[in-house]
């Protein structure tokens, strides 16, 4: 006679095994790769495009402040006044009888000040900033954005 083990213990081939074979895994993984080649690409530039998006926004609300001030004062600020002429913030703590166009002045998204020309090299006035380097000209990220681009 022979002797069997317990039918609990003997391989059962009617259930299927559980989980992934290595297989499976790899073409998972494949495919993950293959997408992330196709999308990562796009999105490394999002950063940059909204620096250069909240710069335009930025220097429009500039220019609207620059053009209130224009009809209340009959001019815009000079050179030298620059665009601190915008803000009533004066040193002393003291609120003069100007009226106040902006809070505050915003840097650009790079942390710089924005430039103010008057008289402008593009237009009457100019407001811009000088981009990613913080010099003049550019390409790409680098690229001036100012009053006159669109």
């Amino acid at each position: 006679m022979k002797h069997h083990p317990p039918a609990s213990s003997r391989p059962s081939y009617t259930h299927r095994q559980l989980g992934f074979s290595l297989i499976e895994i790899m073409v998972v993984v494949v495919i993950m790769g293959i997408m992330a080649a196709l999308i990562v690409p796009n999105l490394m530039d999002r950063p940059d495009q909204a620096r250069a998006v909240a710069a335009r926004q930025d220097i429009g609300a500039l220019m609207q402040a620059l053009k209130l001030y224009r009809l209340d004062n009959g001019r815009y600020p000079s050179a030298e006044e620059g665009l601190k002429a915008l803000v009533n913030d004066p040193a002393n703590g003291q609120r003069s009888g100007r009226r106040s166009y902006m809070d505050r002045l915003p840097n650009d998204p790079w942390g710089t000040p924005y430039q103010y020309l008057n008289p402008g090299v593009h237009g009457e006035i100019d407001v811009f900033s000088l981009g990613a380097d913080g010099h003049p000209g550019g390409e790409g990220n680098d690229a001036d954005i100012g009053s006159w681009s669109k």
